[in-house]
């Protein structure tokens, strides 16, 4: 998912964005642990879309924090 996609979804979408992709993260490390995994990128590709999605969410919050500030 590129990151202008990310900003077009709602708080909540990418809340449960973030839990799958840490289920999928999960997952690729039992099979790092087991030998079974063939890509080892997709561990810090998972990481780092975790990281983004975590990133836009509080750019939402500080946004909607000024709004009411204002």
């Amino acid at each position: 998912m590129k990151l202008s996609e990310m900003r077009e979804k709602t708080v909540e979408e990418l809340q449960n964005a973030i839990v799958d992709w840490k289920k999928d993260l999960f997952n690729y490390k039992l099979q790092l642990a087991t030998n079974k995994l063939e890509n080892t990128a997709s561990i810090a590709n998972t990481k780092k879309l975790i990281a983004q999605a975590k990133t836009i969410i509080n750019e939402k919050a500080s946004k909607e924090a000024e709004v009411t500030n204002a």
